[in-house]
């Protein structure tokens, strides 16, 4: 081709939309080389993401957006998806379906089409139809449709080529497009879905989903549907315990050793011994001791738990949990975003955009942190191992699992007082959709949680860890007459401390940890050390003799375990509750609620514990 002939780089948007959990996020993905978390759950994407796609002809604005069964929209979301596409701004639409339940999918696709002939129908999935005996002719659904319709398998990148082909296709058409929409009305929508569904599709076992059917008796039965989610809890929990042990240790021993070489590097170089100690004993020796417990754990746990997302377990424990929800007059898709929060509160908080009511949306986020996110299992887990269970895995576990389960009833309880209180209402219903049990992607789910979730969550505790550890170790050599700052204000918390059940020390470890829940327990152990720096390495054994000589019992431990469940949430997090509700009201809510629950809760243990002491 001669240079004046050869094609100018053009360039056009395409937003890509259709039902939740049809892998427009994959597609996405796959499109864009971006890593948008998915997951096999419906409602997965609340927010709208851009990327690029590159070609050699052309470059296009790729939009994700959130999913959506109607262009009449029921939630934010929806009304997010329903304005941008009934805008214009698109220059094509990519309308994203499930090849296995085509004719679900059909009465959105029709919806658009009534609004815009900028379409491209996008059959993903196909290697899972194909698998179930189902067979779509995708000529005559184009015919039928009068606009293209390309099938896809958007977890291999290999298929995608016919799509793109068909969006050059359609942007090189833009002015020569006919703007002549269909013209259904919304009582013939869903006969005519039927109809196209009945003339394109052909099943060679009608009862293909069968397996599903006989795994959901079981998984979301009466009689075993709670005791499998609960022993789920407790394998997943184990298997983070045991295989983080080894390379918490040697995490802990390589950073401490490093850190002693670094200050020798220092010494050397002429550093001030102020500035050394400072950034050894207090930024690094903290840092350390962070990532040496927090990395070994969430790198087996946000794996074991997104396997599970793309099992699509996760729905069926939403369907099991939404009795107890609807007691509580909340919305049972609250408990695929308290499930969210065991990763991270903060990211749970936003996964209530999946909500449609308001006030149950409300609702969820105000009682997202009653249940641990990983910030808080060090602690608890130590607390466990040290003063509950001596060389057991498995009944630390337990007793995790147990905890946790206590966090979902505070959840339930906390739940239905605001609902009786501050956000009266009755409970909505709900149409859950129960995507199809699928292959996990292990090598992307490795990859992703290790980027999208580890790593993410790791940096924010080091990023507070730094600074911390520096304030700390100011405050500990600061001289207050015969004393520390940091003694001197650990002293002062004592009077409050005390009806809890713990001691001043604890609770400004609590209080100066309020950046990152990860941050307590190198707090707490740098204020007993009076040293402004922590020991090397960070053993249970070495943890537990600092806490014994400082008077902790297995009733301070208990106190404190209460405490790390239910108390007030990290500052990501309320930054999070805020910028979702614009309200210092509720975000002070969101603080005190749960504070409120710990403190009554450790007041009565501590009552307790001194009656069987």
């Amino acid at each position: 081709m001669k240079p004046e002939q050869k094609l100018q780089k053009s360039s056009g948007t395409v937003a890509l939309t259709g039902n939740p959990n049809v892998g427009k996020s994959t597609l996405f993905n796959a499109l864009t080389g971006m890593r948008q978390h998915t997951g096999n759950w419906p409602g997965k994407t609340v927010a709208v993401a851009k990327g690029k796609c590159r070609r050699k002809e052309a470059e296009y604005l790729l939009v994700d957006l959130p999913g959506s069964y109607s262009l009449i929209p029921h939630s934010p979301e929806e009304e997010v998806t329903s304005d941008y596409i009934v805008s214009g701004d698109a220059d094509v639409v990519v309308v994203v379906c499930d090849a296995t339940c085509l004719e679900r999918n059909l009465l959105y696709v029709l919806q658009i089409l009534c609004v815009t002939r900028r379409v491209i129908v996008c059959l993903n999935l196909m290697d899972e139809a194909r698998r179930k005996g189902i067979r779509i002719d995708i000529a005559a659904l184009s015919a039928m449709l009068q606009t293209q319709v390309v099938g896809v398998t958007a977890r291999d990148s290999k298929t995608l080529a016919p799509l793109l082909e068909a969006v050059d296709r359609c942007i090189s058409e833009l002015d020569d497009f006919s703007e002549d929409c269909l013209l259904i009305s919304s009582q013939d929508i869903d006969r005519i879905s039927r109809e196209i569904a009945r003339a394109v599709i052909t099943m060679e076992d009608p009862d293909y989903a069968r397996k599903d059917r006989a795994a959901d008796k079981v998984l979301t039965g009466k009689r075993w549907g709670y005791p499998l989610m609960v022993l789920l809890l407790g394998a997943l929990l184990w298997l983070t315990i045991v295989g983080a042990n080894y390379p918490s240790a040697v995490l802990s021993r390589h950073l401490f050793g490093l850190g002693d070489a670094l200050y020798s590097f220092l010494q050397q170089a002429g550093i001030p011994l102020a500035i050394r100690d400072a950034l050894i004993f207090g930024v690094w020796r903290v840092m350390a001791w962070v990532i040496s417990v927090m990395l070994p754990p969430m790198a087996i746990f946000f794996p074991l738990f997104t396997l599970l997302e793309d099992l699509g377990y996760l729905p069926r424990i939403a369907f099991n949990l939404d009795k107890p929800f609807h007691r509580c007059k909340a919305c049972g898709k609250q408990a695929l975003t308290m499930s969210m929060g065991f990763g991270c509160n903060a990211v749970g908080v936003t996964g209530c955009r999946i909500i449609d009511s308001p006030r149950e949306r409300l609702l969820a986020i105000l009682t997202n942190s009653f249940v641990p996110c990983n910030g808080r299992f060090p602690l608890l887990i130590t607390l466990l191992t040290i003063f509950f269970v001596t060389g057991s895995s498995l009944l630390t576990a337990l007793l995790l699992t147990g905890i946790i389960l206590l966090g979902i009833v505070f959840t339930l309880l906390a739940t239905k007082l605001l609902s009786v209180t501050f956000l009266r209402g009755k409970p909505s219903s709900f149409a859950l959709e129960l995507p199809p049990y699928r292959k996990p992607q292990i090598g992307q789910v490795i990859v992703r949680s290790i980027f999208d979730r580890t790593l993410f969550v790791l940096g924010r505790a080091a990023a507070v860890a730094a600074p911390a550890g520096l304030v700390l170790w100011a405050m500990a050599n600061i001289s207050l007459e015969e004393t520390t700052l940091l003694r001197a204000c650990a002293a002062f918390l004592e009077p409050l401390a005390a009806p809890l059940g713990m001691d001043g020390a604890i609770l400004l470890a609590f209080i100066l940890g309020w950046p990152a829940n990860e941050t307590v327990l190198p707090i707490a152990l740098m204020i007993y050390l009076s040293t402004g720096t922590l020991s090397d390495g960070a053993s249970s054994a070495q943890i537990g003799t600092i806490l014994v000589s400082n008077g902790w019992t297995w009733a301070t431990a208990g106190s404190v375990l209460l405490f790390t469940l239910l108390h007030w949430p990290c500052s990501t997090t309320l930054l999070t509750v805020y910028k979702e509700t614009k309200s210092v009201r509720w975000t002070l809510l969101a603080a005190a609620l749960p504070t409120a629950f710990g403190t009554l809760t450790c007041m009565i243990f501590h009552h307790i514990a001194l009656m069987l002491t």
